[in-house]
């Protein structure tokens, strides 16, 4: 028998359940259905808690934005040298991805659906602010010498975005993301070679 569980946090089992179903399937094939047996509620359950599917997606979202933003706000606030700082988020990231591969997922599914969609402007919101942020650690990198000053804020912040995903993307193809720190410690240098404009 399932124990009881106040409103609060059967709304977050919930929101954890559709991550991890992402991991495997894209969001537009995730049914209530789904969601209530991955919780081992029944559907009419379901929807005492929510009331309807848009809200647990919106909650979904709210997690996201809250949890990826505790994961790399502590790299940020750790302070250092703007490069160190730069290695943590990066690493801070992949480890969350690592964790949470649905969230990827559910995100870019959102970022490639037709312009207009409330839960779209938040996810653009969100990835915005990120990369703003890594822009900004990466001008102080350049402004304390350590990056080169012709180096492109925005692209060198797409760039750390972008290779998060292409490690989720290979740690899919190669059957797990056990690995995915790991890998990323040793893909750090390159990226780092390749924002400093060094020919290997």
């Amino acid at each position: 028998m399932r124990r009881r569980l106040s409103s609060p946090q059967r709304q977050r089992e919930i929101v954890l359940a559709v991550v991890e179903l992402a991991r495997d399937a894209g969001p537009e094939g995730i049914t209530t259905q789904a969601i209530a047996e991955r919780v081992g509620v029944t559907h009419g359950a379901l929807f005492r808690h929510f009331p309807d599917k848009n809200a647990i997606w919106s909650a979904v979202f709210d997690w996201v934005r809250e949890a990826l933003g505790d994961a790399v706000g502590a790299a940020f606030a750790a302070g250092g040298p703007p490069l160190q700082t730069l290695e943590r988020v990066f690493l801070a990231h992949v480890a969350f991805v690592a964790r949470h591969p649905g969230v990827a997922r559910i995100l870019y599914h959102e970022l490639q659906r037709p312009v207009g969609s409330p839960a779209q402007a938040r996810v653009r919101a969100m990835v915005g602010g990120y990369r703003k942020r890594l822009g900004a650690l990466i001008a102080d990198a350049k402004a304390a010498g350590q990056l080169p000053a012709q180096l492109d804020e925005e692209i060198a912040a797409a760039l750390v975005v972008g290779t998060v995903q292409g490690l989720l993307m290979q740690a899919t193809l190669s059957g797990g993301e056990r690995g995915m720190a790991r890998v990323a410690r040793k893909t750090w240098p390159l990226l780092l070679d390749g924002m400093r404009g060094e020919r290997l």
